[in-house]
């Protein structure tokens, strides 16, 4: 592929995620206004200086486009360097970096949020005035944490279901959210990166302790 091509390739993609951003923006700026009911897709299309088919080329419902698009969420290229780290590994065996490159990854898309705290912030908004989107979330989530066992399990060689990589996405998902909602909860004034390497570190002093597995019958 030439330069060009790439150059033009990248264009492209930068004006779909821009159309995409504006879409939801939209979508969520109504819904805050009015409800999810108290509008409909062509006054998201009016609004977004776009046609009707464009939007479903873009989000096949209203519930979509007020979530947003996964691939906006992520910067370019992290997973790609993620994987990359783990590259000096043997493949199958879990690598001596893997969780030092996780917080540094977690770490990497913490900035990230920052970047896009508005949005973030709108989209809680508008979750409190609709609570049936929960649900869509909740779907979105679980499709987000598969996409990361496969980058995870790519990256260490190993099945998707290998115990290290569901523990991982579990565990770190787990501490994600929670520190969410507390950098997101009125009156709250540390930094997202403080919160979260607060929450790791407990989690770490946590499975670090001495451990001996119960024998079978015994309390």
């Amino acid at each position: 592929m030439t330069d060009s091509a790439l150059i033009d390739g990248g264009l492209r993609e930068r004006k779909r995620a821009a159309t995409r951003g504006a879409i939801t923006a939209v979508a969520r700026n109504l819904t805050a206004e009015r409800g999810f009911n108290g509008y409909t897709v062509e006054e998201v299309c009016d609004l977004a200086e776009i046609s009707r088919r464009t939007f479903f080329n873009y989000f096949p419902t209203k519930e979509d486009a007020i979530l947003g698009h996964m691939a906006d969420e992520v910067p370019a290229g992290i997973f790609d360097d993620f994987v990359a780290a783990g590259a000096s590994s043997p493949s199958g065996q879990i690598s001596e970096r893997l969780f030092q490159d996780l917080i540094q990854l977690s770490l990497k898309l913490s900035e990230h949020l920052s970047g896009s705290e508005e949005e973030t912030r709108q989209l809680i908004g508008v979750i409190k005035k609709e609570p049936q989107l929960i649900l869509r979330i909740i779907g979105a989530t679980e499709e987000r944490e598969a996409e990361f066992a496969r980058v995870l399990a790519r990256r260490e060689g190993v099945p998707p279901d290998h115990p290290v990589v569901t523990m991982a996405v579990t565990l770190l998902g787990s501490i994600s959210r929670k520190t969410s909602m507390v950098y997101f909860s009125d009156g709250n004034t540390r930094p997202f990166r403080e919160l979260l390497l607060e929450n790791i570190s407990a989690a770490r002093q946590l499975f670090t302790q001495p451990y001996q597995e119960p024998v079978e019958g015994t309390r």
